[in-house]
C-alpha cells in the first residue's frame, strides 16, 4: 500500500515557482530537485514534484493542459485555522497568484483557494469536525 504521494505538475518558470512557494512557506527537498525539477515538501508523505514543462513531457505522450484555461486537477490541503487558510491565500495573491472562487463557510469546514503562477488550482480548508453535520 502506498505510503507517499508525489503530486506532478508542469511549470513554465521553474525558479519562479520555487520563490512562489518558499515564499508560502513551502520548502523543498534539493535530493530530488536539479534545474528540471524541484521536490516540494508539503508533509512528511506528501510532495508536489514542479517540473519543467519541457521534461513534464518526458513522461506522457498526451498534450500538457493549459491550467490557466482547462482544470486539470484542484489540489487540497487541510488547515490548522481559519486563519491560516486566510493567511495563505492572501499571501498567495500578494505573490501572484489569481483567487478563482469566494470563500465558502459552511460552519463545520471553512475553505478557500487560489491558481498559482502556471494556473494551478490549490484549495485550502479548515475543518472542526466535532462540529460536522450528523
Amino acid at each position: 500500500m502506498a505510503t507517499k504521494i508525489f503530486i506532478n505538475l508542469p511549470v513554465k518558470d521553474l525558479n519562479k515557482s520555487k520563490n512562489f512557494f518558499e515564499s508560502l512557506g513551502f520548502s523543498f527537498n534539493p535530493q530530488f530537485s536539479d534545474d528540471k525539477a524541484a521536490c516540494m515538501i508539503i508533509s512528511d508523505s506528501i510532495f508536489a514534484m514542479l517540473l519543467t514543462e519541457s521534461y513534464f513531457k518526458t513522461f506522457t505522450k498526451k498534450e500538457l493542459c493549459d491550467a490557466n484555461k482547462f482544470t486539470e486537477v484542484l489540489i487540497a490541503l487541510d488547515a490548522s485555522s481559519r486563519q491560516e487558510v486566510e493567511k495563505t491565500v492572501a499571501r498567495a495573491k500578494e505573490l501572484g497568484a489569481t483567487i478563482y472562487a469566494d470563500p465558502a463557510d459552511h460552519g463545520w469546514m471553512y475553505q478557500h483557494s487560489f491558481a498559482d503562477l502556471d494556473g494551478h488550482q490549490w484549495e485550502l480548508a479548515y475543518m472542526d469536525e466535532s462540529q460536522m453535520p450528523s
